[in-house]
């Protein structure tokens, strides 16, 4: 099976109105860049997307955001992007928050095809309204479904033309996870080598998990607030 592809807009492929999208990275570390500008040029509309945080104002999610292409967002940490938050505040944006460990668990359930689990986070909290709880030896628990998605859209340093694919450092964070939850994954990376190419105790997300593949180009990547110890 062939899973390189040309770039982002033939990777997205099959792509409609309505679906569920996951996207990986940590704050604007380890998005998929050329994805995320592709889903822009689509003008796809209604999507629910799963991630750790919604971008900023005029970068990551927050592009999709100011383009009105979303309906809900699942996400643990929101606060950098004032769009996101006017749109919650006017009642334009479905929004479920979700504690950072707990979606990362739910998008690994996902991919490990586990439907639910138990977790102590959010007892006791808004998180755990409505949800199912239980006491396991002593202590208090809640139960969490899996999240799963029609697209999976990750970002990794390296990748090999079979969809191995090795992070570096942050970019780690949600990436190999929500790899493994999506009906059809989308791997962009920086550099795109043969199979063989790749150290096989470096990988990361083994190529079983990836679908199609593409090697991007120009990535920014922005850093939302940057901090700088004083010189003496």
């Amino acid at each position: 099976m062939k899973k390189q592809v040309e770039n982002a807009d033939v990777a997205l492929e099959g792509l409609r109105d309505g679906m569920t999208l996951m996207v990986g990275g940590f704050g604007l570390c380890g998005i998929p860049e050329n994805l995320i500008a592709a889903l822009v040029r689509s003008g796809v509309k209604g999507l629910t997307c799963i991630s750790n945080n919604a971008g900023v104002d005029d970068f990551g999610l927050g592009l999709l955001l100011k383009q009105r292409q979303i309906k809900k967002m699942i996400a643990s940490y929101v606060g950098e992007n004032a769009e996101f938050e006017r749109q919650l505040l006017a009642g334009e944006l479905d929004v479920e928050l979700t504690p950072q460990g707990t979606l990362a668990e739910r998008c690994r359930a996902g991919g490990a095809g586990i439907p639910a689990f138990f977790t102590p986070t959010g007892f006791g909290t808004e998180a755990a309204e409505g949800k199912e709880t239980r006491e396991f030896d002593g202590k208090m628990y809640v139960m969490e479904r899996w999240l799963r998605a029609d697209f999976s859209l990750v970002k990794a340093w390296k990748g090999d033309t079979n969809g191995n694919l090795v992070y570096r450092h942050t970019a780690r964070n949600f990436n190999p996870m929500m790899a493994m939850a999506g009906k059809v994954t989308i791997a962009e990376v920086e550099h795109l080598v043969q199979p063989g190419e790749l150290d096989p105790d470096q990988v990361h997300t083994p190529g079983i998990f990836v679908h199609r593949i593409f090697q991007g180009a120009e990535y920014e990547k922005r850093i939302e607030q940057r901090t700088v110890r004083q010189r003496a």
